[in-house]
């Protein structure tokens, strides 16, 4: 990892063996282009969502088509783990007060003080001086602070920006202003929108047109549509368990960070009302309270006692295994009060053979399909819940059934293989030439 202003290490290209032993490198061959930089940007370095798509994402590009180079605005583990990854790893650290404003703290001001935007404002200014020492060909965004501040200083230093949108642009999720501002932003800053889901896309939509209408940006690419959900995918390889666990106690967990919004009170309530008809029935709590959620996992821990779960419910915090946890529960949760943006943790279920229970809003529509590969329930629903969790329960062959039909629909939809290569995709048609990349598809196809 380099910390700006500092040389930069240079990234040895990763030779890609394709499944017939022929390597990816060799399609490369047919055509001259060198691999062309592209510049990953995110604002955190704590390992969400996003991030851990991203590190999915840059850990499965063609090298021999695209480098990746990271820069981050702070220090974590995603810095830890990009280095491991072999990967090109910049930090330029961004104010501690922009850095931990909380999405929803944006109400009472947030980054629309005054103050904040001129520090913000220089700060973007170094991040487009980085940007042209870097010399890479295409800026990627991944986060809201990344796609105003990467964006905006991809602009600055005359390059081509991809936002990649993972939260939902709407006022149930954003403040007023912040959704606004967005919904204003993309009409002007990137050149090309990835969003996670079609629900994620949907709110992009200012003017209020269908969910396929263009998002125009950029005098240079004219105002076709340049607009691309892509789902995140999942290294199947760190699901290993073809079948859920057998023996013990059953057990149903909820795995994501702790915030109010995520449910994980939703799901006590419901973990109670369970309990009543199955009262050996563990449950297990998997996260950790992340951006200054502390209060709501206090909440939580005394609501557990107040239902007299205390015995029956474990706090994992933070965990690194969480496949093999997942892989050893016998019920999966998935419990958001508002429509989640994609769902990543319902898709991990379904990779590891598990049932989900997921709420019926947001991303999770596009990845469950109801009673085959999972439960869907009012979002909010405690009694709900609680009715999917006993159907299952009460049935071990629904829940093999179940658990076996996620798994091949992963298998078929959601791979970072198949994530990878539709993100490249974006790239080939905002950096090739129509004939180089023609050439390239024909290259390719021969794999």
């Amino acid at each position: 990892m380099d910390v700006a202003g500092l040389s930069a290490p240079v990234a040895t290209p990763v030779e890609i063996v394709m499944l017939d032993g022929q390597s990816a490198n060799d399609g490369a061959a047919a055509f001259a282009d060198p691999p062309r930089r592209v510049l990953f940007v995110d604002h955190t370095a704590v390992l969400g969502g996003g991030e851990i798509a991203l590190l999915n994402l840059v850990r499965h590009l063609d090298r021999s088509r695209y480098v990746p180079v990271v820069l981050l605005f702070s220090a974590g583990k995603l810095a830890e783990r990009m280095a491991e990854a072999g990967v090109e790893t910049h930090l330029l650290p961004l104010a501690s007060t922009v850095i931990n404003t909380r999405k929803d703290s944006l109400r009472g001001g947030g980054l629309l003080r005054v103050r904040t935007v001129a520090r913000t404002l220089a700060f973007t200014i170094r991040v487009a001086r980085l940007i042209r020492k870097l010399n890479v060909d295409l800026v990627h965004t991944n986060s809201l602070k990344a796609d105003v501040i990467g964006g905006l200083a991809a602009r600055l230093a005359g390059k081509k920006v991809v936002w990649h949108i993972r939260d939902r642009i709407a006022e149930d999720y954003l403040p007023k202003a912040a959704v606004k501002a967005m919904r204003f932003l993309v009409r002007r800053v990137p050149h090309y929108v990835i969003a996670n889901s079609q629900c994620t896309l949907q709110t992009l939509n200012a003017a209020g047109a269908l969910p396929s209408a263009s998002i125009p940006s950029g005098l240079e690419l004219g105002a076709e549509q340049r607009q691309r959900v892509v789902h995140d995918g999942l290294d199947t390889q760190d699901f290993t368990a073809e079948e859920p666990r057998a023996g013990g106690a059953l057990r149903i967990g909820i795995v994501g960070r702790l915030a109010h919004w995520k449910g994980q009170h939703v799901f006590l309530d419901a973990a109670a009302r369970v309990r009543e008809l199955f009262p050996a029935v563990r449950f297990q709590i998997i996260g950790a309270a992340l951006f200054g959620e502390e209060a709501y996992e206090k909440d939580l821990r005394a609501q557990a006692m107040t239902l007299g779960l205390d015995g029956a419910v474990e706090f994992t915090g933070f965990r690194d295994d969480v496949p093999q946890l997942i892989e050893g529960l016998d019920i999966l949760v998935h419990a958001s009060i508002m429509p989640e943006p994609f769902g990543q943790v319902v898709v991990e279920g379904m990779a590891a053979h598990t049932p989900v229970v997921a709420t019926d809003g947001g991303g999770p529509r596009e990845i469950v399909v109801q009673g085959e590969t999972g439960l869907l329930v009012p979002m909010g629903d405690a009694a709900a819940m609680a009715g999917a969790l006993l159907l299952l329960l009460e049935d071990p062959a629904l829940r093999r059934r179940m658990g076996e039909a996620g798994a091949r629909r992963v298998a078929e939809k959601f791979t970072i293989e198949r994530t990878a290569a539709r993100v490249q995709e974006v790239y080939d048609q905002m950096l090739l030439t129509p004939e180089r990349g023609e050439q390239h598809q024909r290259a390719i196809a021969r794999f």
